[in-house]
């Protein structure tokens, strides 16, 4: 039996892409109705490459559309062709939610040199429901408003390979554990999902093994959860895969409890890879674990069946992470937070098992990427702050947790619940066979606060609160 992982995929070095934003104005006519209604969308656009006008860039687009009285979806999404000089158009595939009916947006820019400005400012349009158009409009880019913003929105960040982020990380070291983990919120029932994928290598040198559950935190009735495994490990280059259970790239399937509990999704990555620690500690794992997102904000498609009753998911938002170090903290929280239109939230704090460090307050790592940046700059801003001064700090316990930091001109100011009975209590164990305990919801609260210091005081720059669509988790020793 194979327990080393095959020759790191090739291509994995990163290369740079592209990120803007960009805000049209218009009105959208519905087929049944007389009047025309207001129209805003509000995009971040990413492609995995440099821009390129003179060919064709194909990128993901991800925001907010709002229609008067009609509908006010965040999650909006869908994809970009850029094709300013080689097909002459720019062209927009946007899918929404409106008054609980999936519709897709399309049209494009016809780009042409006898009107530059115009062809390059204006979208006709067409929305659609189930392939049948239901209503025209027109949007346009305000240069007055928007030229300045949007030039400078403008990012060239270093990309990565996801599905390389997604293989083995372990090279046969005894005492090491690496997990595979995906959350998920079911716009259409409330309902929360949890999938856990774990390798465990014994410290004492015998043979890894892998296991894993998966639990459902319905919006009425108790959280639903069951185990997989414990089998031997079995190296997959591709991610984990385990007597029937796959997380890989774009698949998430499996069963447990003698097939109680089954899954078959497939996820769509909308958002870049997400490094919560140092990106140096990923690649190098010279920290006792380090944490990050292949997937920092993904959608899911297909079927969860908990006991004979399916949970049918339609573009439901959620993420993957991976963990890869030496075993659990000695107390930790964690959280994942959709903040909506593209924006996320992702916190660790955590207390080592090391001498010397058990004692110390939690290190916090804290990353807000919204409008398409990552606050703060550095993962070590919130954890070290400038020799130790300044560092975020967190309480942590239960039902409510909290984070606190400042960083340049803002702070935050994050609160998390984990009401009791959306709250599930699982055991770990690290590979020295030490036992901890988690305390996991996914279907948490969180109100978050972000500031701005202007003209000599704190003005509030956003806030957000999350009624039971936060994931969180709280665990101890």
């Amino acid at each position: 039996m194979s327990t080393l992982p095959a020759s790191p995929p090739k291509g994995t070095t990163p290369g740079r892409g592209t990120v803007f934003r960009e805000a049209m104005v218009g009105t959208l006519r519905l087929d049944h109705e007389n009047g025309a209604r207001p129209l805003r969308l509000d995009l971040t656009v990413s492609a995995d490459r440099v821009m390129r006008l003179t060919g064709t860039t194909e990128a993901r687009a991800t925001g907010r559309i709002r229609v008067a009285g009609w509908a006010d979806d965040p999650d909006a999404h869908g994809e970009l062709e850029i094709s300013p000089f080689s097909a002459r158009r720019i062209r927009y595939r946007i899918a929404f939610t409106a008054d609980g009916r999936r519709l897709t947006l399309d049209g494009w820019k016809s780009v042409t040199p006898r009107r530059p400005v115009a062809s390059m400012t204006v979208l006709p349009y067409t929305v659609y429901e189930d392939g049948a158009p239901i209503g025209t409009g027109t949007l346009r880019f305000p240069l007055a408003t928007q030229l300045a913003p949007f030039l400078a929105s403008f990012r060239f960040p270093r990309r990565e390979n996801r599905d390389a982020l997604l293989a083995p990380r372990w090279k046969g070291e005894p005492g090491r554990t690496e997990v595979w983990y995906t959350t998920i919120t079911d716009p259409a029932t409330g309902s929360g999902l949890w999938l856990h994928h774990e390798l465990t290598a014994p410290a004492d040198g015998s043979e890894p093994y892998a296991h894993g559950w998966a639990a459902l935190f319905p919006q009425d009735g108790p959280v639903r959860h069951a185990r997989f495994g414990p089998v031997p490990w079995t190296a997959d280059q591709a991610g984990f895969r385990a007597d029937g259970v796959l997380a890989g790239p774009g698949r998430l399937t499996g069963s447990a409890d003698g097939g109680s509990l089954h899954w078959q999704l497939t996820e769509q990555p909308v958002a870049e890879p997400l490094f919560t620690f140092p990106r140096w500690s990923w690649r190098r794992a010279v920290l006792p674990a380090a944490h990050m997102l292949p997937a920092a904000r993904a959608l899911y498609d297909g079927t969860f069946t908990h006991d004979g009753t399916p949970l049918t998911l339609t573009a439901a938002p959620g993420a993957s992470a991976r963990i890869y170090g030496h075993g659990n903290a000695r107390r930790w929280a964690w959280l994942h937070a959709d903040l909506g239109g593209g924006d996320i939230l992702e916190i660790v704090a955590a207390v080592s098992t090391r001498p010397g460090l058990r004692r110390l307050p939690p290190l916090v790592f804290l990353r807000l990427r919204r409008n398409g940046r990552t606050w703060p700059r550095r993962p070590e801003r919130a954890a070290l702050g400038w020799a130790g001064a300044g560092r975020f700090r967190a309480a942590v316990g239960l039902p409510t947790w909290t984070v606190t930091g400042r960083a340049g001109l803002r702070r935050i100011r994050v609160q998390v619940t984990q009401p009791a009975d959306r709250t599930l209590a699982l055991d770990y164990t690290d590979p020295d066979g030490a036992r901890a305990t988690c305390r996991n919801s996914e279907r948490a609260d969180a109100h978050v606060l972000l500031e701005r210091w202007w003209f000599g005081g704190w003005r509030t720059e956003r806030e957000w609160t999350l009624d039971g669509t936060a994931h969180a988790e709280v665990g101890h020793r």
